[in-house]
């Protein structure tokens, strides 16, 4: 059996380094910085933070904000943020190649997000659109979400 990182409440956590597409590395790898597990953004800071690493063309990283907003936020944000983070993976899916996960994230995502309102319908409406395309070109895809995010 397979040994996993898990931080002092039991909870798994991965230890090992990542490349900046968030694949894992080799332990004891040169990766790039994470955000770290505690990371608890206020909603602001989550939103600012993901726009500045959207704009890097660095999805997983955003994703991990927003997931550490999700972890943290009211009970009646969860899936706001979780969805947000979803559809980050998605696009993290698109750098990698993996069309066909690119599109269930992004539908995911779509799904938990577009009850919040404007602008975060127009989020669901983009995110959907970009998983019905043959193959949307991932720089451009990162681009429309991010400029959604403002």
């Amino acid at each position: 059996m397979i040994s996993r990182d898990r931080d002092p409440e039991g909870r798994p956590r991965s230890g090992r380094p990542r490349d900046a597409l968030g694949r894992p590395l080799p332990r004891g790898a040169q990766g790039v910085e994470r955000v770290p597990d505690d990371y608890a953004p206020s909603a602001r800071e989550a939103l600012s933070e993901a726009y500045r690493l959207l704009g890097e063309e660095r999805p997983f990283h955003a994703h991990e904000v927003l997931e550490g907003r999700w972890k943290n936020s009211p009970e009646r944000e969860r899936e706001l943020w979780q969805g947000l983070a979803q559809i980050c993976v998605g696009l993290t899916h698109l750098q990698r190649g993996n069309r066909r996960g690119a599109s269930a994230l992004f539908a995911r995502g779509a799904d938990r997000i577009s009850s919040y309102g404007t602008p975060y319908e127009e989020i669901a409406r983009t995110a959907r659109e970009l998983g019905a395309m043959d193959d949307p070109e991932p720089g451009a895809a990162i681009a429309r979400i991010r400029d959604l995010l403002r």
